[in-house]
C-alpha cells in the first residue's frame, strides 16, 4: 500500500527545537536534488521579485522571508508541519499506535521542496508552490519527475497506490506500466475544501482499518461501509482507476 498525499499551503512551525537534518529523511537518493531546489528557493526568496516568482501576495511576505532560515528554524515531523484541511481530517495524532505505524509506513507526502517525505521526517515550514519559478532552475515539475520515478516505484510493494494528491502534484509522478493498473485516484465531487477533507478521511480510514487490498474493487468494497463510493476503470492506457467518494 502506498498513500500519496499533497503538501498543504498552510504550515505550522515550532518555537524551539533542533534544525532539520536532511540526512535523516526518507528517500536519501533525493538528497542532491533537495539541496539544489532549496538553494534555488533561498536565492529566489532574497530577490526583489521574490513574491512574483513564488506566486504569493504581500501578506505572505513573512513566509517568503522565513525561507532564508530553512537551515536554522526548529523542525517538526512533516505530519505536524503540514496543517491544512486534509491533514486536519487525517488527524494523525488521534490515531491509535497501530494505525500510526501503518500511516508512517504507507503515507508519502509529495513536495515541491523536498520531493517526497514520510510523516516522521522532520522538516520546517516553507513557502514554495510547485508552480513557483525558482531562480536558476527549470520548471519544478520537470526537476522532480525523473527523480521521483526512480525512487517511488520501489516503495509500492504488492498493494495499491491510493492517490489523494491534488491535480497540481499528480504531475510530479504518474505511475507507469504495471503500477498504473494499481493506481486509484480519489475523486470527491464538490468544492475544493470538501475534497481535501474527504481525502484526509479516506487516508485515515485506510490506516485505522489496516486496509491493504490488492485490487481497486476490493478497496471500493471496503470503503463502501463508511462512504458512498463509485469506482470507474481507467479510460485509457496508463490512466488510474477513479474512486469517487462522498461522506454520508
Amino acid at each position: 500500500m502506498l498513500i500519496l498525499l499533497p503538501p498543504s499551503e498552510g504550515k505550522t512551525g515550532r518555537r524551539r527545537g533542533k534544525p532539520a537534518d536532511p540526512g535523516t529523511w526518507s528517500f536519501p537518493e533525493l538528497a542532491p536534488t533537495r539541496a539544489e531546489v532549496q538553494a534555488a528557493l533561498v536565492r529566489t526568496s532574497s530577490g526583489v521579485d521574490a513574491l512574483e516568482r513564488l506566486l504569493v501576495t504581500e501578506n505572505l511576505a513573512h513566509d517568503v522571508a522565513a525561507n532564508l532560515d530553512l537551515d536554522l528554524a526548529p523542525s517538526a515531523p512533516a505530519i505536524d508541519v503540514y496543517s491544512g484541511v486534509l491533514y486536519e481530517a487525517l488527524s494523525y495524532d488521534t490515531l491509535d499506535a497501530a494505525a500510526r505505524r501503518r500511516a508512517n509506513r504507507w503515507i508519502v507526502i509529495v513536495s515541491a521542496l523536498h520531493g517526497a517525505v514520510r510523516p516522521t521526517d522532520r522538516i520546517v515550514p516553507y513557502r514554495c508552490h510547485i508552480c513557483a519559478r525558482l531562480e536558476g532552475l527549470d520548471n519544478l515539475e520537470r526537476v522532480w519527475r525523473p527523480r521521483l520515478a526512480e525512487v517511488l516505484p520501489a516503495v509500492v510493494g504488492r498493494g495499491l497506490i491510493v492517490d489523494a494528491r491534488s491535480s497540481t502534484y499528480v504531475t510530479l509522478w504518474r505511475p507507469q506500466g504495471p503500477l498504473a493498473d494499481r493506481r486509484v485516484a480519489i475523486r470527491v465531487p464538490g468544492a475544493s475544501h470538501m475534497a481535501k477533507h474527504t481525502r484526509g478521511l479516506v487516508a485515515r480510514t485506510i490506516c485505522e482499518q489496516g486496509l491493504d487490498p490488492r485490487r481497486p474493487e476490493q478497496l471500493a468494497e471496503s470503503l463502501a461501509a463508511a462512504y458512498e463510493v463509485s469506482l470507474d476503470p481507467p479510460d485509457r492506457p496508463g490512466a488510474p482507476w477513479t474512486l469517487s467518494v462522498t461522506t454520508r
